[in-house]
């Protein structure tokens, strides 16, 4: 770091204790840090939210650093709220997701940012939990992505106790069936330094071919996953022969573990590699005392086969009142877009189930919608 870093530094650090020292030992205070992300906010916000999409170091990775604000909420001194946003003419965009929001703790920080701010019309929210039922101000609310998560049990025989008797023999006949045919198998887990960064692109380079296979693009970043790996991550790999045919690449942020990318070898689809594996990593999740396996977007049948049960994550809109809503027509005409095009999402994917010529016409107009909005798919 320049001198003159260290001195703005030091000059903001020194401004973080007399802030501290000027809170109320009692009581709520709320505390707005303007451009700066105090130090305390990284150990806050992994005890109050343990998830990575509300984390630094999912920030530090896939984010831009630059010119964010911090939002706290102390009571007794304690934090009990730190959101991160960045300020832009009139907007203000809340960095914090995938985190539980309700009318309170939303009125309340929307209350403090149009007083701070006084040219500020419109706070926005990306996937988060809204349990929100009556907000003061208008608003757009809309379901915009599901985060498929497995409640973990505190052994992993209690998670196999807890699936369907099918599912138990499914797990188990084709787990007998790939060491049976494969005495070389094996299971191995690696922890931040220790990964190494080949696992990591043969997952991704799997994950590419199984997604072609269904008419997708990948968009998994195999660099930046290694980056993020290395400060909070947790690689499983199934090695046959010394080689690997497959693997995840996690994330642990608190008590919560993160799926980031699974892929198999498809030389071995016979063998149910993929739910194989993460099964054994949602064991080796509980194994390390994880309260939550996320596996975030997609309904996918493996996921639902290992217990994961669907958290839906809205977009939320706030807008300072019903004629400066008004007044950002493009605003109100794209979300209203992106809500029509989630629903119709959803209503598709709903088709495919069916089966029959139905889930063939639902096919067709997935392709083209992925055609026609490639960055959407």
């Amino acid at each position: 770091m320049s001198a003159r870093g260290s001195t703005i530094a030091a000059i903001q650090a020194a401004r973080d204790d007399i802030a501290a020292l000027a809170r109320p030992a009692q009581g709520i205070f709320i505390q707005c840090y303007d451009d700066h992300i105090p130090p305390f906010a990284e150990a806050a916000m992994l005890r109050l939210y343990g998830n990575l999409f509300s984390s630094l170091a999912h920030l530090r990775v896939y984010g831009r650093m630059n010119n964010i604000s911090t939002y706290a909420v102390f009571d007794d001194g304690m934090p009990v709220a730190v959101w991160l946003f960045r300020r832009e003419k009139n907007h203000v965009q809340v960095l914090n997701e995938g985190m539980p929001l309700d009318d309170h703790e939303v009125s309340r920080f929307s209350r403090h940012i149009l007083t701070t701010y006084p040219e500020v019309d419109i706070i926005t929210f990306h996937a988060v939990q809204a349990m929100t039922q009556r907000l003061p101000l208008p608003h757009q609310r809309f379901n915009c992505l599901e985060d498929m998560v497995i409640a973990l049990p505190p052994s992993a025989d209690a998670y196999l106790a807890s699936m369907g008797k099918a599912t138990r023999s499914y797990i188990h006949r084709y787990m007998n069936k790939l060491r049976r045919d494969f005495p070389t198998f094996r299971f191995h887990v690696y922890e931040t330094k220790h990964i190494d960064p080949e696992h990591v692109r043969a997952i991704v380079d799997f994950n590419r071919v199984r997604m072609a296979d269904k008419g997708k693009v990948a968009v998994n970043d195999d660099e930046r996953i290694l980056r993020l790996a290395r400060e909070c991550g947790m690689v499983c790999v199934m090695t046959i022969d010394n080689r690997v045919c497959a693997g995840t690449a996690n994330y642990r942020t608190g008590d919560n573990f993160f799926l980031e990318v699974i892929g198999h070898d498809p030389a071995f689809n016979n063998y149910r590699l993929g739910t194989l594996c993460c099964f054994l990593t949602a064991c080796e999740c509980i194994a390390r005392g994880g309260h939550e396996y996320h596996l975030l977007w997609g309904q996918d049948e493996y996921k639902m086969r290992l217990k994961a049960t669907q958290r839906n994550l809205d977009d939320l809109v706030l807008y300072r009142s019903r004629l400066r809503m008004f007044g950002h027509p493009d605003t109100l005409l794209r979300n209203a877009a992106a809500r029509c095009l989630r629903r119709s999402r959803l209503w598709l994917r709903k088709l495919q189930r069916r089966g029959g010529f139905a889930s063939a016409i639902a096919a067709a107009l997935v392709r083209r919608a992925r055609s026609l909005f490639p960055a959407h798919s």
